[in-house]
């Protein structure tokens, strides 16, 4: 192609995207400001945990005259551990309303409030001598946490290009790995993990929030939503603009847009409740199931919680330990961003399959290593080496890949509603998991982790099954690839036209809100 005035070449759109500036900058800080919250304050709270007590006991022999027994402070950190948890799940809940209002952008911006508030509340809970903040603040940034962990994968799953999709969508993960990696490093004794520095570490929450409501508004919303949901076709195509560079072919990605624009008004808006009752999507909503339950039910929790016992056993000193756990969390950040670069070349099912079949191998070995533990002592460390290639499993597959394939299973007008299921899902797995493991490890010690073995060896064998490869795929294709599954017709998509689904089984009317 030459340029007819002067016989030069003119340069090729490019038909696949790249990482723009634009596009990496709107990332960075939608992420940081969002589910960096998430992985912060779940870890923030566990080093420290002895300085908080002693700060819950003293209030308490301030008001009192008489300190907490034993249970009664038991109880109080229970509820400062399972505020969060809960919170999430009340913030899963309520994101459906917020992105179809607000879009993915203006609900990461509006949700600032649950980092900020929470981040004041705790900065002063020593001074105004009121464990309640602390306790009170665990649910609001459990609820900044759910929404973020819902409304950025959606955001960042719309945002990106076909061809790296999955390298975005595992952001998600990565900064939930990071915020927990910063708060371990942060709680170590030394920083600010102590009585005067504790006020401090449960503050800064609130600095990626504000850094997000000073950048994000400069970046554009999501062009699908833009475009599908609003309506705006110009303003979808500046947004693409800006974030693929103007070399790139914006009107194939309008074009592909319309067609699934075209396929949503056959659908209908779903509901929760509908998505439960529409056949077309029975499978991929079986699937967004399995993944996040199989996500939390394979044990990386208790994996985390078991640790500090494990390293204990094999000799490792009480007082040194947090730099181990330190050093798990380096591991975890180093193996989750090999899978964000790698999930484009590899493919989302190898790195579900290779990560669940570590995970449920290092469960085996764990068992083995603690009941032979007290008799040949040796194997203390296997059990160590066995916590961090359990570590390895779960970043490179387990961790990050499901944010991406939750997005894309989804088309548009379900996405909303199988996100607050996911969402859902999630935070109450995450609480289950909480509330049951430590009574399961006192009943039956350490053949707990067999339970986790076999529930990562079933999540496997339901994706090897079931999920097909979503890889180079647009959101049409793999919906087609499901559609067999469900029992509904999906014609391919010819050039030039629509791919319609026959959806005859039950009338849109019927899948509105």
């Amino acid at each position: 192609m030459k340029n007819k005035g002067t016989g030069t070449p003119l340069p090729m759109p490019h038909v696949e995207g790249r990482l723009q500036p634009t596009l990496v900058l709107t990332t960075l800080s939608a992420s940081f400001g969002s589910v960096f919250q998430y992985g912060y304050n779940i870890a923030v709270i566990n080093t420290p945990h002895k300085v908080l007590k002693s700060f819950y006991n003293n209030t308490y022999f301030e008001r009192h005259g008489t300190f907490m027994d034993e249970n009664t402070l038991l109880l109080l950190w229970s509820c400062t551990v399972s505020m969060f948890p809960l919170g999430g799940l009340l913030g899963s809940l309520i994101v459906g309303p917020l992105v179809n209002k607000w879009g993915r952008k203006g609900t990461l911006l509006v949700n600032n409030v649950f980092a900020i508030t929470p981040a004041i509340l705790m900065g002063v809970s020593k001074v105004a001598r009121s464990f309640e903040l602390i306790i009170l603040s665990r649910v609001l940034v459990g609820i900044c946490a759910g929404i973020s962990y819902s409304a950025l994968p959606m955001y960042l799953g719309e945002l990106a290009p076909q061809n790296l999709r999955g390298t975005l969508g595992t952001m998600t993960e990565v900064f939930v790995i990071i915020g927990i990696l910063l708060a371990q490093i942060f709680s170590l004794q030394a920083i600010l993990g102590n009585d005067t520095g504790w006020p401090i570490l449960l503050a800064l929450t609130g600095v990626p929030a504000l850094i997000q409501l000073l950048s994000l508004p400069f970046f554009p919303e999501s062009p699908r939503y833009t475009m599908i949901e609003k309506g705006n076709k110009d303003k979808a195509k500046q947004a693409l603009r800006r974030l693929r560079g103007h070399n790139y072919d914006v009107e194939a990605e309008i074009e592909e847009m319309s067609t699934e624009e075209h396929i949503e008004r056959a659908e209908g808006r779903l509901s929760v409740l509908s998505l439960f009752s529409f056949r077309p999507l029975r499978w991929q909503l079986i699937s967004i199931i399995v993944l996040m339950a199989g996500q939390q039910l394979s044990g990386i929790n208790a994996v985390n919680y078991y640790a500090d016992v494990i390293y204990t056993s094999a000799g490792v000193d009480p007082t040194q330990s947090q730099y181990v756990t330190v050093g798990s969390g380096v591991i975890n950040l180093v193996m989750t961003l090999i899978s964000a670069f790698t999930v484009e070349r590899l493919g989302r099912r190898t790195l579900l399959l290779s990560g669940y079949g570590i995970c449920c191998s290092a469960c085996l070995v764990l068992t083995v290593a603690l009941l032979l533990q007290n008799t040949v002592p040796e194997l203390s460390y296997l059990g160590i080496i066995s916590v961090f290639a359990y570590i390895v499993g779960h970043s490179i597959g387990p961790s990050p890949v499901p944010s991406v394939v939750r997005t894309e299973i989804v088309l548009q007008s379900s996405r909303t509603a199988a996100f607050t299921v996911d969402g859902a899902v999630h935070w109450l797995t995450n609480f289950i998991v909480g509330l049951a493991f430590p009574s399961i490890q006192v009943a039956i010690g350490a053949y707990s982790f067999l339970i986790f073995a076999a529930l990562c060896l079933l999540t496997a064998a339901y994706i090897y099954v079931v999920i097909p490869e979503t890889k180079g795929r647009t959101f049409v294709e793999i919906n087609c690839a499901f559609a067999k599954r469900n029992g509904v017709g999906f014609p391919e998509q010819k050039e030039g036209s629509m791919a319609k689904p026959h959806m005859s089984s039950l009338p849109a009317k019927e899948t509105s809100f």
